[in-house]
């Protein structure tokens, strides 16, 4: 069945260069002067019959019949492999779990072991493919992703990054990674014949690492997995020159997942708590507390920490968000049924620790990812809004689509706060395509200008105002789909660059003008991640004075995360939360005022 599937998952199309170039003059009129967009307007002219661009789009239908998928090498290169920021906070989402009703080791041990016991459970049906293919709006989308998440990880380089998957192959990984006090140990999951261990075993196993990692002095090893990608190359390629430290090092990266167990974090006030929590996923909140107890290389990274709190970060190069969301929902779902079994007392091999000789040299950039870390740590601005009065069930009963009632919340609350609107990307997944990964959604529009605008104009009626919402709802469901259909405009684009790249020719001009720089500078980097589990997603912002804001609309309520970067004066993150609850309420507001008009 499953074979049959992914013959009917199609290929990625390329978008007309027409449709695309005029998708783009479309884009940029509610964000550039109206001088910058005549000057683009020349360019596009130029670009479309000066023979450049019907020469590259040529050049990527070839490409396009050629490959499974013309855009999915390209896209791994340039928005991950490329990228020498350092992953945490920068491209690593973090994911927070409801929070757990234990405050000490026996509760944590006891969770994790369960964790583990259901990613392994959800491991079996990747193994034996037997995962249920996922649809959309009857279309089957590619599954490929999921043989991606578990025993794989990214490996630094000098110039550029790789991402080795250690699932296939003759020999596939039969251990994880447990992290406690800074201290790596490979636990052995599988007994001799093939079967997972059981709970009660995990729990074992795991008491003894507890028990054999409790000296908190160590050297945090896994923090130069936090620096900035050429600083990691560097110190990656010194710290492997000991046979010793390669091989603790190749049995993290070849291990299934890592499971980190945290110390207890500072307390903090209820309300302020996943806000804190957030953080925690998303750097381990520094380097004193457990932001060496992680390696950030890891694709998949389990987070269970002493005080109840716990959630995972994962490397965003191999993978998007609702795979990851779709494990977490099975694990979460399992871990409600699974009762502890009493398992027959066979003796367990010791969980073996990772040794790592700690060389001056090594010694000095564990120094220094310590004092980058912590720069971080304070810069990065974490704000959870809960959003309790209603979620996605005011939307649809007034028949609007849910993810463009908040987007254009999210365009009032800034076109509030900033008296003007930005470059906003909302991502789409490509799965309906073999290989498909994201494009983008570009939600600041004309019609959500027009919307936001009279919204703070108060010589508007509502009766307007709310005409306005409904067309800009509406516009926002078309980008969408055209997005998900393989028709938005950024990775066309960035196609038809990396071909120039590629070929040596000259930049096109269209991709050296302002416009196009105004376009990719993303100040509202938003994302919806749907879940069935009560959990909070979060990543940092795209740009040093932009938003990242993540949201998943519940039925009755909507969480909601904002990050921004403190070293920017004009960004804030909680100030921008409130923004966006206000301006869901005033939206609900003009929805009922409406109807009882009517």
């Amino acid at each position: 069945r499953e074979v049959l599937v992914l013959r009917r998952v199609t290929k990625l199309p390329v978008p007309t260069l027409k449709q695309t170039c005029d998708g783009y003059l479309a884009a940029l009129e509610p964000i550039v002067s109206s001088e910058e967009l005549d000057h683009t307007r020349k360019l596009v002219g130029e670009f479309l019959s000066g023979g450049v661009g019907e020469r590259l789009q040529k050049g990527l239908e070839r490409r396009a019949r050629k490959t499974e998928n013309w855009l999915s090498d390209w896209w791994m290169q340039s928005a991950y492999l490329d990228c020498r920021m350092p992953v945490a906070v920068y491209t690593s989402p973090g994911v927070v779990l409801p929070r757990m009703h234990f405050q000490d080791r026996q509760g944590q041990m006891r969770f994790a072991a369960k964790l583990i016991a259901g990613v392994l459970d959800f491991k079996r049906m990747i193994d034996t493919e037997t995962l249920p293919v996922e649809y959309l709006s009857g279309n089957p989308l590619c599954m490929d992703q999921y043989y991606q998440i578990l025993s794989s990880c990214r490996i630094p380089g000098p110039k550029r990054d790789t991402v080795v998957n250690y699932a296939v192959g003759k020999t596939p990984s039969t251990h994880i990674t447990v992290v406690h006090n800074f201290q790596f140990f490979v636990l052995d999951v599988y007994n001799s014949d093939g079967s997972p261990l059981t709970v009660d075993q995990l729990h074992m196993q795991l008491e003894k690492i507890w028990n054999s990692s409790l000296q908190t002095n160590k050297e945090p090893i896994g923090i130069l997995t936090s620096q900035h990608r050429n600083t990691w190359g560097k110190a990656y390629n010194n710290l492997i020159k000991d046979k010793t430290n390669k091989e603790s090092v190749r049995a993290i990266q070849k291990s299934i997942f890592t499971v980190c167990l945290d110390a207890p974090m500072p307390r903090v006030s209820d309300e302020m708590y996943q806000s804190r929590v957030a953080a925690q996923m998303l750097h381990g909140g520094g380097a004193r507390w457990n932001s060496g107890n992680r390696w950030f290389d890891k694709t998949l990274q389990f987070i269970v920490g002493e005080d109840g709190t716990c959630g995972l970060v994962y490397e965003h190069a191999p993978a998007e968000g609702p795979p990851i969301v779709f494990l977490i929902d099975y694990v979460v779902k399992y871990m409600q049924r699974i009762e502890m079994v009493r398992s027959p007392m066979v003796p367990l091999v010791m969980p073996q620790k990772l040794r790592f000789n700690i060389t001056p040299e090594v010694k000095r950039d564990i120094e220094k990812a310590k004092q980058n870390m912590n720069i971080m740590v304070h810069d990065l601005d974490v704000k959870v809004l809960m959003f309790s009065h209603f979620g996605k069930n005011l939307p649809k009963k007034y028949k609007l689509s849910p993810d463009a009632f908040v987007q254009m919340a999210l365009q009032l609350a800034y076109y509030r706060m900033y008296d003007t609107c930005c470059s906003t990307y909302e991502s789409a997944s490509l799965r309906m395509f073999k290989y498909g990964r994201t494009d983008a959604i570009r939600v600041t529009t004309v019609d959500s200008l027009n919307f936001v605008q009279a919204m703070q104009d108060p010589s508007k009626q509502n009766s307007e105002r709310l005409l306005l919402l409904q067309e800009a709802i509406l516009t926002h469901k078309k980008n969408t789909y055209n997005a998900i259909h393989g028709q938005a405009i950024d990775r066309h684009f960035l196609g038809l660059k990396m071909l120039s790249i590629e070929d040596l020719t000259s930049m096109p001009e269209i991709f050296m003008d302002t416009s196009f720089a105004v376009a990719q500078h993303y100040n509202l980097s938003t994302s919806q991640v749907g879940s069935k589990t009560d959990c909070v997603m979060c990543f940092g912002p795209m740009v040093p004075d932009g938003y990242g804001v993540c949201y998943n609309p519940m039925e009755e309520h909507i969480n909601v995360a904002i990050t921004a970067f403190n070293s920017c004066e004009e960004t804030n993150a909680a100030r921008f939360a409130q923004a966006v609850e206000g301006a869901l309420l005033d939206i609900r507001a003009l929805l009922e005022d409406a109807a009882t008009a009517a």
